[in-house]
């Protein structure tokens, strides 16, 4: 069986049992629960919420204190300001979400002082203001729609007089305070004073999204009453690691050390082979924990079901980080060719790449240098989502890539012509005279041409997996166009694309360092390297 032995399903840092009474507000909250708020859906919907030893441990650690001696003015009273919980697609996370809205609405999660043996006393929020966030407000329903089935003939709607609405939960007699979705596009998103936010499904939230904006709104509205004890808590599925997400954010802190952040994270080990059955079930089964409504055993299928991708079913159900198995090159390969030392100088040899677009996507022009293969971004332009008339600006382009042949020296341009022929055939005319030697610099490289393309991406795509003859300098911009792009295939090979074609994940400036890498062996074997040019005597 390809399961290691003696694995531990908890990967993150949730501590070993429980804290002490005196030290979390969360017996209180889970007492004061069990009479205001319902099941929501399932077999139980309609009795008390009962939430599983899992589900409680989390409360118990996410609303534990600091002691009182360590919270200074200013600062959080949390033990863990920051919460983050990541578990497989079924799990519960919802119902939970659902259940933590309530509490931070209505129920008594807020430290009022300590009764005279020294045990927390639990006070609702004075104003709530309980944000339910995500990158469109439709992501929000399934969360919004628990929350009602939570209250709905729960003694909480008579005991606290509730409004409950389609899209916002408040009081009848308009007291302030209220649940509420709030998206990207909500009006207001900057400025709020929420009490609490919930984050859901941050392995969606993503820069061509705007997810990494609402995340960063939130947490300043959030940390200007963190004081009292506001704050976010996010809940998400295991990330791809090619897309930047604010999910993968959070989880590289918590690799780093954060202090004050919980991350509770419970996954099944890697398995090798997914047609161990056996293996696959122990794995499930690590993942799922006590969720006992978890259809674990007919999850199996999904292992070698072909509908389902290796990397979804060990995304969403083990719970297991995994890029996409079409992703070209995923995030942590490529970070390990960055080379911050030797930096490109001017005069250096180089040939350039040129991708770009008019009206949509991005263009991009691309260096490498010769010696060493060193790739760094000359220019990009991106499209701006939010204004429907962006248009590249090529004069910019044009300058770019001119300031570029005078600062460095270049041997070799590889462009795609798609809607510059013009200006690349004014480059060819002008290049070409500036040149000492009369070399042609700039060619035409179209990848319509699948061969020639499928090749020069073989080429790039070795050379990175071998770390060999090819490096970068950090820049992110770059990094996330190569993360973005994924493959396909045609008849002469692979080739190289955006994951759909309306997705707003840039790919361009991957595809001008391809055809400057491509640039960049073509100079190498005309012999352009290093050639000392003969200096000519000049009469006037």
């Amino acid at each position: 069986m390809a399961y290691p032995e003696n694995w531990n399903p908890q990967t993150g840092n949730l501590p070993k049992g429980v804290p002490h009474p005196r030290d979390s507000l969360g017996y209180q909250i889970l007492r004061w629960c069990r009479t205001y708020i319902l099941q929501p859906d399932g077999k139980n919907a309609g009795k008390p919420w009962q939430p599983t030893r899992e589900q409680t441990r989390f409360i118990l650690w996410a609303y534990a204190l600091k002691p009182e001696d360590q919270v200074l003015e200013g600062e959080s009273p949390w033990l863990y300001p920051m919460v983050s919980l990541r578990r497989s697609k079924g799990w519960g996370k919802t119902p939970l979400l659902a259940a933590l809205a309530i509490i931070e609405f209505l129920g008594p999660c807020r430290l009022g002082g300590r009764d005279a043996d020294g045990m927390p006393v639990g006070v609702p929020v004075a104003l709530p203001l309980v944000q339910i966030a995500a990158v469109s407000l439709e992501q929000t329903s399934n969360t919004r729609d628990m929350i009602r089935g939570a209250l709905a003939e729960s003694p909480a709607e008579d005991r606290y007089g509730l409004e409950i609405g389609k899209e916002r939960i408040q009081f009848k007699d308009g007291r302030p305070g209220r649940i509420e979705p709030v998206a990207s596009s909500s009006r207001g998103l900057e400025g709020a004073r929420p009490t609490f936010v919930i984050c859901d499904e941050t392995h969606h939230w993503v820069q061509s999204n705007g997810g990494h904006h609402v995340a960063e709104v939130l947490q300043r509205n959030a940390d200007k009453t963190m004081e009292s004890g506001s704050r976010l808590m996010q809940t998400t599925n295991a990330f791809n690691p090619n897309e930047e997400s604010v999910a993968q954010r959070t989880y590289e802190s918590f690799l780093a050390g954060t202090p004050g952040l919980l991350y509770d994270c419970r996954e099944g080990a890697p398995v090798e082979d997914l047609t161990d059955v056996e293996a696959v079930l122990a794995a499930l089964k690590d993942a799922y924990g006590d969720s006992y409504w978890a259809p674990v055993q007919g999850l199996v299928a999904k292992a070698t079901d072909p509908l389902t991708p290796p990397a979804v079913f060990y995304r969403f159900y083990c719970n297991q980080i995994m890029e996409s198995a079409d992703n070209w090159i995923d995030k942590y390969t490529w970070e390990g060719l960055s080379r911050t030392d030797d930096p490109i100088q001017p005069g250096d040899q180089i040939a350039l790449g040129f991708d770009g677009s008019l009206r949509s996507d991005a263009t991009a022009i691309c260096g490498v240098r010769l010696r060493d293969g060193k790739l760094f971004l000359v220019h990009l332009q991106e499209q701006d989502e939010t204004d429907p008339d962006w248009q590249v600006n090529q004069f910019l382009v044009d300058r770019a890539m001119r300031q570029a042949v005078e600062m460095y020296r270049v041997e070799a341009v590889f462009c795609d012509p798609s809607y510059w022929q013009n200006l690349v055939g004014v480059w060819s005319l002008d290049f070409k005279e500036r040149d000492r030697d009369g070399r042609d610099i700039v060619y035409e490289f179209p990848p319509q041409r699948h061969a020639k393309m499928a090749a020069a991406i073989e080429r790039f795509h070795t050379a990175v997996l071998l770390n060999d003859g090819i490096c970068h300098d950090g820049n992110k911009d770059l990094a996330r166009h190569i993360t973005n792009t994924v493959t396909y295939e045609v008849p002469q090979g692979t080739l190289i694309t955006k994951e759909s074609k309306n997705s707003k994940k840039k790919i361009d400036a991957a595809m001008a360092a391809v055809l400057a890498y491509e640039a960049r062996g073509f100079a190498i074997e005309d012999g352009r390297m290093k050639t000392r040019r003969k200096a000519r005597m000049r009469t006037y």
